[in-house]
């Protein structure tokens, strides 16, 4: 009676598992049946969809140098049935647009390919019933020459800044020159090129970056970026005793200060602390600063420094004295 209950149980079960498979493949039939309508359905509709055409500038003579930044891909917006449409984005219809540089080209230097030639050589790549409806950029603008140059310095443009108890040593563009590529009117108004802004904030260590150089219409500069090289050290805080200097004294007459010297406190790299000398720095007085004074001090002027240091100051600005007669 038991093995019998089993060959009901399993019978049934059997007979449940068939008729879900069956099920489940009518629903899986139906499922594809609708997505293959919907597909047709789709494909069938009218579609708007932006495109990107590469784009190559062809029989370029070697004895020319192109001298703007060409554009390597134009967006075309085109409009046809999906099932075009997909026929443009699921295969190599559209190919690279070959521009033929002797077909545009002027003596002035500057050739221009117009947004309706750009859109007749798109034209001759697409299926008669497809309409476009835009094309980006408008026009491709040609600007070469024939291999004139000169070489002009490169300027820094932007900001750099230490980090706290942190001092900028040095800093360097490599190279400091490039050469400039353009038009006979343009290189002779072009006396420098800049780098694109550049902001360099708590800087705390030596260090190297790739900065571009600014782009203008026209003009090719090669290179095209440079290096700047930044050098940084700690601060560190140093004083040295510098006599006091007097200075438009009169024929026979003598200053004399007290002290003789003064301390000067400064800034300076800790690289750089070995290169600081007392004879880098002046101090003065100035005779003609005396004149009507009632006062027995004089004041004391720091008039010269190093490059090197910073936030350079005197111990004390003023100090006795007495003026004596030879």
């Amino acid at each position: 009676m038991n093995f019998s209950f089993r060959r009901l149980f399993s019978h049934f079960r059997n007979f449940l598992l068939q008729l879900l498979n069956k099920e489940f493949l009518i629903f899986l039939f139906f499922l594809a049946l609708s997505g293959v309508f919907w597909l047709i359905t789709s494909l069938n509709e009218v579609l708007e969809k932006e495109v990107d055409v590469p784009v190559e500038i062809v029989n370029v003579p070697d004895n020319i140098v192109l001298t703007s930044e060409l554009q390597d891909t134009i967006k075309v917006t085109l409009r046809d049935k999906g099932y075009v449409m997909a026929a443009y984005w699921f295969t190599d219809h559209l190919q690279p647009l070959k521009i033929n540089f002797n077909n545009y080209s002027r003596t002035d230097g500057h050739g221009v390919v117009s947004a309706a030639e750009l859109q007749r050589l798109v034209r001759q790549q697409l299926y008669r019933s497809t309409e476009i409806r835009s094309v980006k950029p408008e026009k491709i603008d040609l600007y070469f020459n024939h291999g004139r140059s000169k070489k002009v310095p490169v300027m820094f443009r932007g900001k750099i800044g230490a980090a706290q108890n942190y001092f900028i040593t040095n800093t360097k563009l490599v190279p400091d020159s490039v050469d400039v590529y353009a038009t006979n009117d343009m290189l002779s108004s072009i006396t420098f090129v800049t780098t694109e802004y550049t902001n360099r904030e708590n800087v705390s260590s030596s260090e190297k970056n790739t900065v571009m150089l600014q782009k203008k219409n026209g003009v090719k500069t090669v290179p095209d970026a440079v290096s700047l090289e930044i050098e940084a050290d700690v601060l560190t805080e140093n004083t040295f005793e510098v006599p006091v200097v007097a200075v438009n004294m009169p024929e026979g007459k003598v200053l004399r200060t007290f002290p003789s010297q003064v301390k000067v406190r400064f800034v300076v790299g800790s690289h750089l602390v070995d290169q600081v000398f007392p004879s880098d720095f002046r101090v003065e007085v100035d005779y003609r600063d005396l004149q009507g004074e009632t006062s027995d001090k004089c004041k004391l002027r720091l008039v010269a420094k190093p490059a090197l240091v910073i936030r350079a100051s005197l111990e004390i600005d003023q100090v006795d004295y007495l003026i004596e007669q030879q």
